[in-house]
């Protein structure tokens, strides 16, 4: 079986992600989720310099120093921006792409570009009137959070670094020639915030395409579920009748 990687959102961190670590080791799966640089436990390393390509980087030097192939990357979120940057990086280690309610970009744009044009406007704004100009406070989480991830996001969640919606995806060769597979949450918030990404993946000829009826979070509110899509077309592929 391959090896999952897995891309956080945005003022999220790894720790988001406890409860999939034990169903992907139940199919004997292997489940890496680093944290970006800035945020969660590493969050002492939080600067105005911090920017796409760092997350980009991040998540490279994970999987090379690992010595990581047969990857399926998983982005989730704003993840998507990073792990489209990682698959143009080292595809030659990259079985799969997942992009989980996340962006999915093309080369030359920035996360603010895919999102709602209101939204963006509201990142702009919350940046400068409560981040000092370089920071994006935390949004809130959907309105069926369990407590208990309530309680963790109350201390864990911080600010994401503005730079990281603000600068380009590196205009590389793009990751969409990769397999990949896209998974559409449905139950929207106060804005869709991926519904131009997920019309994007419905276009790319040879996609695999789910809608998911979960609010944004899924790994927190569907774990189970979301583990059943992202190992059904690999677990389907690897079978004797494949």
């Amino acid at each position: 079986m391959p090896v999952f990687v897995g891309v956080h959102g945005a003022w999220s961190g790894g720790w988001a992600w406890w409860r999939m670590h034990s169903l992907f080791l139940g199919k004997g799966i292997r489940f890496v989720m680093p944290t970006c640089t800035g945020l969660g436990e590493r969050a002492h390393l939080l600067n105005p310099g911090i920017d796409l390509n760092t997350h980009i980087e991040d998540i490279v030097q994970v999987i090379e120093h690992e010595d990581l192939s047969d990857v399926v990357l998983v982005g989730h979120s704003y993840g998507g921006m990073v792990a489209t940057g990682v698959a143009a990086r080292v595809a030659n280690r990259i079985r799969r792409l997942i992009y989980v309610d996340a962006l999915l970009p093309e080369p030359g744009e920035c996360a603010l570009d895919l999102l709602p044009r209101v939204q963006s406007r509201g990142v702009l704004e919350a940046a400068q009137q409560k981040g000092f100009g370089w920071l994006i406070p935390p949004t809130p989480m959907p309105e069926d959070t369990p407590t208990r991830d309530l309680d963790l996001a109350a201390t864990r969640r911080g600010p994401q670094p503005l730079h990281t919606f603000t600068s380009a995806l590196p205009a590389r060769d793009h990751a969409s020639r990769l397999p990949a597979t896209y998974v559409y949450c449905t139950r929207i918030g106060l804005y869709d915030s991926f519904g131009s990404s997920a019309a994007r993946a419905r276009g790319h000829s040879g996609w695999t395409f789910h809608e998911l009826n979960a609010t944004h979070n899924p790994h927190i509110t569907m774990p189970e579920r979301l583990v059943e899509l992202l190992t059904q077309d690999i677990e389907r592929s690897s079978s004797p009748s494949s």
